[in-house]
């Protein structure tokens, strides 16, 4: 009874040190926890201390950022339920992606979820870059959130032309040379971006799977890290305008 009783001591211990590591502070019951709770719970330190009622007013800008970040989410689920049934090479690609449409169950819900996803995401970007220059607020003091959210549209659009090949049918294969052809001609580094690209002269095996790792790791990477900053540039800075 001894050994049992110390190790079910034991176990309780551990319990409430995994506990206290998670609730350090207990309830807010004064103003000095309820700061200190504040100040070292990310979730609760990401939020403004004071959000305006014109801050959350809905008005004609119609959420346009919070729609791309809602539907960055979706494909993000999306694509991970399509990883499951595809394969980045030139003898399975097109026959997966059949087999998705036609074979899996719900499988081509889910797909065309993530490629209308895709278009919207595009769209939303755009308008909500045009509505933020036509209001002006990109002056001062959100210079710096204006050249994140332009490497935000351009990471959107390389992710929408990576995602182009992946069906490796007829039109994303004669899309994709005819796109890389045309970054062939840029000045310099022009031949060398494209070889870089494709892995090759021609679009093939290298440039399938160079393209599937940009647009499953790469890119969508450096899109969750950028808008890391541009979220807490916002809060930093203030809304422009309303939602």
């Amino acid at each position: 009874m001894t050994v049992i009783r110390a190790a079910l001591d034991e176990m309780f211990s551990v319990i409430g040190q995994m506990v206290g590591s998670v609730f350090r502070h207990g309830l807010p019951l004064t103003d000095k926890i309820a700061a200190r709770t504040a100040l070292t719970n990310f979730f609760l330190h990401i939020h403004p201390v004071r959000v305006r009622r014109s801050w959350i007013r809905m008005s004609y800008t119609l959420c346009l950022g919070g729609l791309s970040f809602f539907l960055f989410i979706v494909l993000t689920v999306t694509g991970l339920f399509l990883m499951f049934y595809y394969v980045p090479s030139t003898h399975q690609s097109y026959q997966d992606m059949r087999d998705l449409q036609f074979v899996v169950t719900f499988g081509g819900v889910i797909r065309n979820m993530h490629r209308w996803a895709a278009h919207a995401m595009v769209i939303t970007v755009w308008l909500h870059m045009a509505r933020v220059f036509l209001t002006g607020a990109y002056k001062k003091p959100r210079e710096f959130n204006w050249g994140v959210g332009t490497l935000l549209l351009l990471i959107t659009l390389l992710l929408s032309f990576t995602g182009y090949l992946l069906p490796w049918d007829q039109l994303s294969i004669w899309a994709v040379t005819v796109g890389t052809n045309m970054a062939k001609y840029a000045p310099i580094a022009g031949p060398y971006t494209r070889y870089l690209l494709i892995g090759g002269r021609v679009v093939g095996d290298n440039a399938l799977l160079r393209f599937y790792v940009l647009h499953v790791v790469g890119l969508p990477l450096a899109a969750f890290l950028l808008m890391v900053v541009h979220f807490w540039r916002v809060r930093k800075d203030g809304f422009s305008g309303g939602l």
